[in-house]
């Protein structure tokens, strides 16, 4: 099932191969394949001549894997394998890293080494509400800064927190001029005792309130960290109120990734608005795992009715057919017992070619007559590959296939029923979507069987994301 024709697919490859493009973030809710995305445009836009370094935030090791390397770090490493004259890096965010080396790159040594060793402070790099994202936008912005790649894919956290790197310098903005921060480092800024003795009363209160809270030796932590930290603080905001902007500029664009189920969709619907919201260059929407079917003529209802025509007479023939069956087969032999005459196939059963399907009454013309003319596939199994002799296997013993077949063309007739229900969903929420966002340009991959986990399903998801459809491509999953 592909787009609506009259709407225009989004074109990837164009967005790759222009050379303005410099920076592609991918984001959407979880579990949507990002990841997989991210990766898969990396290697296309490589194997189209670009130089390409895909950063991932999610701690997800799929992107690795994907790409035959071993583990990834703070540090790009090289993919081997790319068809073309392109380069591809990889690479996965390690927050404390990418804060220490901010620290050494902008204070002295003997300050850097005070900060990197206070307590307050491993604890922050480490863990810290926000962290993450603003180093996110640290890392995005050196990695710019080097030039040494022409394009950026960015691999976001899942969930809405997905656009929380957004808002990274406005939180840093607010932390750094809160009245705590402020009281922090305010005996540092006035300096030496008169400072202290000045402070002294108002800050025995709040100090004393806060060691109570935190513990002392927590808060002289803080306090040490905020001194040390006071000459980067500036730079903090103006590196990531440059980021902001760099996203901003028509350099960047951002792909919503997500697959058509509700939530997932309402979680795009969200980022667009969003980034719509912020200024945000939106290039499109990829819509994974979109499901399809080679049959799509034959309906969910036709194919219940069908599967339970099938049932039915399936019934009935095990109910009189095991009689029947042994009936006309054995009454020529009563009859005739010393005829000789070999006969030219074995007794057929009642669900066999000339029988009555219903009844299971052998037909007017005999078992030597069907034998002689060859058979004639029943009604429920004439769209189906049946053998030369239904009922007979290869050594010419008695089998029970017609009933078997019968019944496991039944199971498929409804598992297509269960495909072309979930198509149906799936059509209804994206048109809901696009209905909303019409403006929105869309690309589909398909739902594939198994995870991508080398560089050839990576290539492949690539080939649907520039082909904006999601029916036809090799098989795997995003």
């Amino acid at each position: 099932m592909s787009l609506d024709p009259a709407r225009d697919p989004l074109d990837v490859d164009a967005l790759l191969d222009d050379r303005g493009t410099r920076i592609v973030v991918c984001c959407g809710s979880g579990g949507v394949g990002k990841t997989t995305t991210a990766a898969a445009l990396g290697l296309r836009a490589a194997e189209r001549g670009r130089s390409v370094v895909v950063l991932t935030i999610d701690p997800a090791r799929r992107l690795a894997q994907s790409m035959g390397i071993d583990s990834l770090d703070n540090v790009p490493r090289r993919v081997e394998g790319i068809k073309g004259e392109g380069e591809l890096c990889a690479m996965m965010l390690d927050m404390k890293r990418t804060f220490d080396e901010i620290v050494e790159a902008h204070a002295d040594k003997e300050r850097a080494r005070a900060i990197l060793s206070n307590p307050f402070y491993q604890s922050l790099s480490a863990g810290f509400a926000g962290t993450q994202e603003y180093m996110a936008m640290e890392k995005l912005g050196q990695l710019r800064a080097r030039d040494d790649w022409d394009l950026i894919v960015v691999d976001t956290p899942p969930s809405r927190s997905a656009l929380d790197f957004l808002d990274a310098p406005k939180r840093l903005g607010s932390f750094l001029d809160g009245k705590l921060i402020r009281l922090l480092m305010a005996p540092a800024k006035v300096g030496g005792r008169a400072g202290m003795k000045f402070l002294n009363v108002g800050m025995s209160m709040m100090t004393g309130a806060l060691g109570k809270l935190l513990g002392g030796q927590l808060l002289r932590d803080v306090q040490t960290f905020v001194a040390a930290m006071d000459t980067m603080f500036g730079g903090f905001r103006k590196r990531a109120d440059a980021t902001y902007r760099l996203l901003q500029a028509p350099g960047t664009a951002f792909l919503v990734v997500a697959s058509p189920e509700r939530d997932a969709l309402r979680e795009a619907a969200y980022f667009v608005e969003r980034l719509a919201a912020d200024d945000m260059p939106l290039a499109g929407l990829v819509l994974n795992r979109v499901h399809g079917s080679g049959a799509t003529g034959l309906s969910a209802e036709r194919a219940l009715a069908a599967a339970e025509n099938l049932e039915e007479r399936g019934i009935v023939d095990q109910e009189d057919g095991k009689v029947g069956g042994r009936s006309s087969s054995e009454a020529p032999s009563s009859e005739a017992p010393t005829s000789e005459a070999p006969t030219s196939a074995a007794p057929t059963s009642p669900e066999a070619p000339g029988s009555s399907a219903s009844t299971g009454t052998p037909s007017p013309e005999g078992p030597e007559t069907a034998s002689a003319s060859g058979p004639a596939p029943s009604a429920a199994t004439s769209d189906a590959d049946t053998p030369a002799t239904p009922g007979v296997d290869a050594s010419g013993t008695e089998a029970s296939a017609d009933p078997s077949v019968e019944r496991l063309t039944a199971g498929l007739l409804r598992l297509h029923a269960e495909r072309m229900r979930l198509i149906g969903r799936e059509q209804h929420t994206r048109d809901r979507f696009t209905a909303l966002h019409p403006e929105v340009a869309v690309a589909e991959v398909a739902a594939l069987p198994g995870d991508v986990h080398d560089l050839a399903g990576l290539r492949a998801i690539g080939e649907q994301l520039a082909a904006a459809r999601g029916t036809e491509g090799p098989t795997g999953a995003a």
